[in-house]
């Protein structure tokens, strides 16, 4: 069964004209309103006669990722196989969800989400705030969730299969802005294979509730916190390879040089003494071996990318513990 959840809030005026694009191919639509000023689920329910679509209504607003962890926790329960996320102000086609969601049904990935980066032609329409704002977190997302292949990390439209997303840990995934770049790093850390879906997205009146303040001041700490969680479960919890010694070679005798050519620069300013050659070459040597330690920790990272999905051998799995 493949279906679809969208969040709602404040988005009344385009939910039913969406509602409507959405093809006969999908089993089953959740809309979710996270306690909308609007009351858009009621909207819905009153004026919605399509059999596929079950509203829920959050009494509290519990954040786009709320709502989608509601949504996702519903769709699992009623058997989906794959499930799609689509944002209520209409901004994506529905018309492109069958090819979202085919790397998913041909078994080639585990997660599929837009990208409107892959070509100019679908940068037109989007603002050069946008644009700029986008390419600097797709940078930044790159590093922490460690796939290094994907761009336009908040991206809404995306696809993801059951299986892997009963492996999700959905208590720890972020409840607001940060859940599309948060559930990469989660993906990554089950090993997921993710794919990007080349798209174009519509803007009009619509403004973003996600405020330029709120990207500075939380998402810096999110970013660093995940990016460490990354290198532990990853390099030393589930795994010990060549990177995991690269990064700790590199770090420690960066660490070394750095601290003892501090102590000896500043023992040569107290006593006027200049350091000796054989000094300055105990504490500059471990700062370039560290340094070219890191940078070929840097290359195996950007090879260890996920290539095998972990759909197939995990549905093998839970068939055989079901027998």
């Amino acid at each position: 069964m493949i279906a679809i959840i969208i969040p709602c809030y404040q988005v009344k005026e385009k939910i039913l004209p969406l509602l409507t694009k959405i093809g006969h191919d999908i089993q089953r639509i959740i809309v979710v309103d996270d306690a909308c000023p609007e009351h858009t689920g009621d909207y819905v329910k009153k004026n919605c006669s399509d059999a596929r679509v079950e509203v829920i209504v959050h009494p509290k607003n519990m954040g786009v990722g709320g709502a989608m962890k509601s949504g996702y926790r519903i769709a699992l329960a009623e058997g989906a196989t794959v499930v799609v996320k689509l944002d209520g102000d209409g901004q994506m086609d529905p018309a492109l969800i069958p090819g979202l969601i085919e790397p998913l049904l041909s078994g080639e990935a585990d997660y599929s989400k837009g990208n409107r980066f892959y070509d100019l032609k679908y940068l037109k329409e989007m603002p050069l705030i946008r644009k700029i704002g986008n390419s600097f977190i797709s940078f930044l997302n790159k590093q922490v969730s460690g796939y290094w292949d994907i761009m336009d990390p908040a991206n809404g439209f995306t696809a993801i299969s059951g299986v892997a997303l009963r492996n999700l840990p959905f208590d720890k995934i972020d409840n607001r802005f940060f859940f599309e770049n948060d559930m990469l790093f989660r993906l990554n850390t089950i090993r997921a294979v993710v794919v990007d879906f080349p798209m174009f997205s519509f803007y009009s009146d619509e403004s973003s509730n996600l405020k330029i303040s709120q990207v500075l001041l939380r998402f810096p700490l999110k970013y660093l916190s995940r990016f460490f969680k990354r290198i532990f479960y990853n390099y030393f919890l589930r795994d010990f390879n060549i990177g995991s010694l690269e990064l700790v070679i590199g770090m420690t005798l960066l660490t070394f040089g750095i601290i003892f050519g501090i102590i000896k620069w500043s023992e040569s300013i107290i006593s006027s003494h200049p350091a000796t050659a054989g000094t300055v070459l105990v504490a500059a040597l471990p700062i370039i071996l560290g340094f070219q330690s890191l940078i070929a920790f840097l290359h195996f990272d950007l090879t260890n990318i996920p290539r095998k999905p972990i759909s197939k051998a995990l549905s093998k799995l839970y068939h055989q513990n079901l027998k």
